[in-house]
């Protein structure tokens, strides 16, 4: 396994509209199109990143370097935004401009699951083997495309602090679901009127919100900066309130079907899967490949444990990629 070297690391950054919504898309390696165009320069396997909720594609960009590095820069690793999450650029609307109606409620989290099969479908060969590294509502998200799309050539799914049952029951989900449920549009005039302020004071805001953390990823912070644009937080907030809603209960027969494949990390301390769910879903699969976090790391990884994190996830996947 490498770390990160000082040589830089190929990133290639596009804004695109899939299902109709804007979409960022980070990928890490030489490889931009993964389409059957290119078929006799195609990887034998790529790395997905599914995010949470913020699902913004920059927070998760020291990830895919850290990650792209450790698995010696053999394979691509991308990151694919949530529909309608991240802020596109000038000159870009948040829908295309089309009469052609691709999904309905793309940014509800059924919504989300299909923007990503979509992208897949689009983008990436059919004779690409994936490794889908899902982080929280990424997790139930990552569980529904294994179920609606078997015919994917999944590998390994790595689900991170999954939130894939009890989100409206967690700790987290008690304090949130009225808001999110009843008091959302509340939040959408403070936001509109803190969008107006320079890029450099909402950037000191979030340095000042994250002043708590002892080392925070610099890319965590201009990323969050997204969250400063009333329609990011719309549609944020949106996916956020179907999630109190529709993750209910554990899906159990896909897991099932699946569980080869999947891996499980979840976190001691974890606010929205609590250690409980831990001990319940390793106590219906014994058999399955479940841990549980011995270093402390946050729910929000991504904001100042995302090396550490990439390094343990090349770790566990070494015997799978020797025998490729």
């Amino acid at each position: 396994m490498r770390t990160m070297s000082e040589e830089p690391v190929p990133l290639h950054e596009e804004f695109i509209y899939c299902c109709g919504a804007a979409t960022h898309v980070l990928k890490c390696g030489p490889w931009k199109d993964l389409s059957k165009d290119e078929s006799k320069n195609l990887p034998r396997l790529l790395f997905m990143i599914i995010p949470g909720n913020p699902g913004l594609a920059g927070y998760y960009r020291t990830f895919i370097q850290a990650l792209y590095c450790g698995l010696n820069q053999q394979y691509p690793v991308w990151v694919v935004s949530h529909a309608g999450h991240c802020k596109p650029p000038s000159g870009m609307e948040m829908i295309e401009d089309t009469d052609i109606k691709e999904l309905e409620d793309v940014f509800g989290l059924n919504g989300q699951v299909e923007h990503k099969l979509n992208f897949l479908k689009k983008n990436v060969s059919k004779d690409i083997k994936l490794v889908l590294i899902a982080h929280s509502i990424g997790c139930y998200i990552t569980l529904e495309m294994m179920k609606r799309a078997s015919e994917l050539q999944v590998l390994r799914s790595v689900l991170l602090f999954p939130t894939i049952e009890r989100m409206a029951q967690s700790p987290q989900g008690k304090l949130m679901t009225p808001l999110l449920c009843k008091l959302r549009y509340v939040l959408y005039m403070p936001v509109y009127l803190l969008s107006f302020l320079p890029e450099g004071v909402k950037a000191s805001l979030v340095r000042f919100a994250l002043r708590g953390m002892k080392t925070c990823d610099e890319s965590s912070i201009t990323t969050s900066v997204n969250l400063f644009s009333v329609d990011c937080i719309a549609n944020i907030l949106y996916m956020a309130s179907q999630e109190m809603m529709k993750v209910v209960e554990r899906d159990s027969t896909t897991i099932k079907q699946n569980l080869k494949k999947l891996i499980f990390y979840y976190g001691t301390g974890d606010s929205w899967c609590p250690q409980h769910y831990y001990d319940e879903i390793k106590m219906d699969f014994p058999d399955g490949d479940i841990r549980l976090c011995e270093k402390g790391l946050r729910h929000a990884f991504v904001l100042d444990a995302s090396k550490e994190m990439a390094a343990m996830i090349t770790d566990w996947l070494q015997d799978d990629l020797t025998k490729l």
